[in-house]
């Protein structure tokens, strides 16, 4: 078991927006969140990924009690163990692509070396072996996210949240997507967590669940 949470509830203000939520992920595990927009998805997704903290409940990732981490030690944990694949890539423009894709690795305090070798390998493996001096500008949308992809792989993390991955894609690039995201499970054991409205990468997960009212169902 790579996630596990229980009873998670989170409100702003009056408004609750998560109602008790349970959710648990294995190794290796594609799992899909589906529903209107509103329901609490992308809240659920920010809480499982450390990104924000639930009122009440409990959150254990790789083994680890998120909850008994200070900051410091949690963005060390979230570097490490959890990568980011949002709708919006949020690359750096004044970097090219392989700088973009080192910078967690930089973070960590690898040896820059070691990063950058780690780097070429996963963008000559996205195939983007040509596009590496690129600026984001300088790339399609489709080379963006896969760009995003190999930053968010750079630290060999146990889980991948992924917001709305194809949600800027044309049909082409989102297809491309759904079968890059199988193909690095596979090859690489990652597991992921997918919020998402297509229904097309919601039929390849392992276990697509739906989000109403603030509670999976």
């Amino acid at each position: 078991m790579v996630l596990k949470a229980q009873h998670i509830h989170k409100s702003y203000g009056a408004l609750q927006i998560l109602k008790g939520v349970d959710i648990a992920v294995e190794r290796g595990e594609i799992v899909s969140i589906v529903g209107k927009s509103g329901a609490g998805k992308s809240t659920l997704l920010h809480i499982l990924g450390t990104l924000d903290l639930a009122d009440e409940g409990q959150l254990m990732i790789s083994d680890t009690l998120i909850k008994s981490l200070n900051a410091r030690q949690l963005a060390a944990f979230r570097n490490r163990h959890i990568g980011f694949v949002f709708q919006f890539h949020h690359l750096l423009p004044e970097f090219t692509a392989l700088e973009n894709v080192c910078i967690p690795g930089f973070i960590q305090k690898k040896p820059d070396e070691q990063v950058r070798q780690r780097a070429e390998e996963l963008l000559g493996y996205l195939g983007l072996s040509d596009r590496m001096t690129h600026k984001p500008s300088q790339l399609s949308g489709g080379e963006q996210q896969r760009v995003a992809v190999a930053r968010a792989l750079i630290n060999q993390p146990d889980l991948i949240f992924a917001d709305e991955p194809t949600g800027n894609l044309d049909s082409e690039a989102s297809q491309d997507m759904h079968r890059l995201i199988r193909q690095l499970r596979d090859d690489y054991g990652q597991a992921f967590v997918i919020v998402t409205h297509n229904k097309e990468l919601a039929d390849l997960s392992d276990r697509c669940l739906e989000m109403r009212d603030g509670v999976l169902i």
